[in-house]
């Protein structure tokens, strides 16, 4: 009877885990910035990283000339400590024995590694899975499910206004969409 009650709460613990809402990127954001970024005018991506040229580090950093919303560090407080599901792209930072990612930035559109201007800070936000999980392409989605923290996370290729540890990453697969 013990086994059947502890089987019976792994799969209503699973099922609530597949019904977490999916969290949009535009949620990150507090509404000043949504709004100052729907107002922003046209930027271009004339830079030597759009041709696939890097010469320099900071792969994702930001120029020193765009909009403010751009550099926003800005959260949204509600979110913190809150489990989410959100879909995005993999920017790999650190990588286990195995070659699986352990450590990665989360960008909600592909290629933010190589298109300027990157996300702002607070639209990146770096996942720590010790789990691992083979990223073969980074333009392929994936999903990732975690509880999300306010932290401000900086290194050599980005800035990032959030940090989340994951509990699952799966790349997006076609009954997905």
């Amino acid at each position: 009877m013990h086994r059947l009650a502890c089987l019976l709460l792994l799969f209503c613990c699973s099922l609530a885990r597949a019904e977490l809402p999916e969290t949009d990127w535009l949620e990150l954001m507090p509404p000043e910035d949504r709004k100052a970024l729907e107002e922003m005018p046209e930027i271009s991506h004339d830079s030597p990283e759009a041709d696939g040229s890097f010469s320099q580090k900071g792969g994702l950093r930001q120029q020193k000339d765009l909009p403010a919303v751009m550099y926003s560090t800005r959260t949204v407080a509600a979110l913190n400590g809150k489990e989410i599901h959100i879909g995005g792209y993999p920017v790999p930072l650190e990588s286990d024995a195995k070659g699986r990612s352990t450590l990665f930035f989360l960008v909600p559109y592909p290629g933010a590694c190589i298109h300027v201007p990157p996300p702002p800070p607070n639209q990146i936000v770096l996942v720590r899975y010790p789990k691992g999980i083979a990223l073969d392409d980074i333009y392929a989605p994936i999903w990732v499910d975690g509880k999300l923290k306010v932290e401000q996370v900086s290194n050599d290729l980005a800035d990032a206004a959030y940090a989340l540890d994951a509990g699952q990453v799966r790349l997006v697969e076609e009954e997905d969409l």
